[in-house]
């Protein structure tokens, strides 16, 4: 079980149009929604869980995600949980960037919590954020993560797009996503909302 107290198990009320995914393999259903400040805790204590013992990891993932909170760049209805019989087991943040002069998304960070993983809930999570960044209005959204998962949602390697890829980042990690069809054409480098310190 997981180390999130019970009292820091979410509550549904008076959220508007949570989601309910059916899991594979009979599992029960998972409820995706926009986090509250009632999820706080429970998430702060969900990503330093889940990026315990990741391999690419700084253990601050769970300060970014407080300060993004209060940042420029916060998108609440992109602060997304999931939850399973009562526990938040997963979350995911997107938060506004820009390349060149352009407005995007950036995903970071997803967290799922160590016993929850391979469930398909960070799955559901990408599938449900691009869906609600396209019904913004967004065309974008950038991610540095993993080469072999992150494609499976349709990032591509971001300098196919013209996105430069900053310092230090690996540009098989650094990947983009058009979220609409129509998007048009970017280029140029990635200014990051300030709470990342790149």
């Amino acid at each position: 079980m997981s180390s999130i107290d019970k009292r820091e198990q979410s509550h549904c009320q008076d959220i508007p149009n949570p989601v309910l995914y059916t899991m594979e393999k009979g599992r029960k259903g998972m409820l995706i929604r926009q986090e509250t400040s009632k999820d706080y805790n429970a998430v702060y204590n969900l990503v330093k869980e889940a990026f315990a013992s990741a391999e690419h990891s700084d253990g601050n993932e769970q300060d970014l995600v407080a300060a993004l909170r209060n940042g420029a760049a916060f998108v609440p209805e992109l602060s997304l949980i999931a939850e399973i019989d009562g526990i938040i087991a997963g979350h995911i943040l997107f938060t506004e960037a820009k390349v060149g002069n352009d407005i995007v998304l950036v995903l970071a960070p997803l967290s799922v919590l160590p016993e929850f993983q391979k469930r398909g809930i960070g799955s559901a999570l990408i599938k449900e954020g691009h869906k609600i960044a396209r019904e913004l209005g967004y065309q974008y959204s950038l991610v540095l993560g993993s080469e072999t998962y992150y494609p499976r949602y349709g990032s591509l390697p971001a300098e196919q797009f013209g996105i430069e890829v900053p310092d230090g980042m690996p540009s098989v990690n650094f990947m983009a996503i058009k979220l609409q069809d129509n998007a048009k054409p970017v280029s140029g480098a990635v200014t990051y909302a300030k709470e990342f310190g790149i």
